[in-house]
């Protein structure tokens, strides 16, 4: 009758090891992205959301400036340029090591400001360092009265494999997030597969 107990040990001590011993979770891999777009489309105040800073006093960067942004499963270092006119012909010093990008457009812009960002990326896409890489484009202000549609901001004639275009808007900024996250949630090792989800 005893030896039920003495068989139970190890099993108990597997439990005990299961639920008390465990070591510290995985480090979260980390990706570095460059995020440009012209002054006024959002960029830093949707990365100053989506890091839960506060956003009352945002100002447009003039610079660079760099950001964690942290994903349940992988953390974003991203490398904001500022997207002034004087600026913009500087951009290409900051795109070694980039391994995607993310680029903003204001769907609510006027017509010669949108034909002005889209030049920009179109240069973005052709440029010898970024010409490989996956791009997130965001169609940003969706909330204003004025926005386009995204079939507007990009006609889908010029859609090509490696862009992934997105509507998004600060008011509904927590369910962009959550939608990045789940793509996030079965990233696989490289940012290739990060980026490359499917729209539900």
């Amino acid at each position: 009758p005893h030896c039920s107990f003495s068989a139970d040990i190890p099993l108990i001590s597997l439990c005990f090891r299961a639920l008390c011993c465990k070591g510290p979770p995985p480090p979260r891999p980390e990706y570095d992205l460059v995020c440009i777009g012209l002054t006024g489309s959002g960029k830093t105040s949707l990365l100053s959301q989506l890091c839960s800073e506060n956003t009352e006093n945002i100002v447009s960067t003039t610079g660079f400036s760099i950001k964690a942004v942290p994903f349940q499963n992988a953390i974003l270092n991203v490398k904001e340029l500022g997207g002034a006119a004087n600026i913009r012909k500087y951009w290409s010093r900051y795109y070694q090591g980039s391994q995607g990008v993310i680029f903003v457009l204001d769907s609510a812009s006027s017509e010669d400001e949108l034909e002005t960002a889209r030049n920009e990326l179109h240069s973005a896409l052709q440029h010898p360092q970024l010409c490989t890489l996956p791009f997130l484009i965001l169609a940003n202000h969706q909330d204003k009265p004025a926005a386009r549609s995204v079939q507007e901001v990009l006609p889908s004639s010029t859609w090509i494999y490696r862009w992934r275009l997105w509507p998004v808007s600060y008011t509904h900024l927590d369910v962009y997030k959550r939608q990045m996250e789940r793509a996030f949630s079965v990233a696989a090792p490289r940012l290739w597969n990060f980026l490359q989800w499917r729209l539900d």
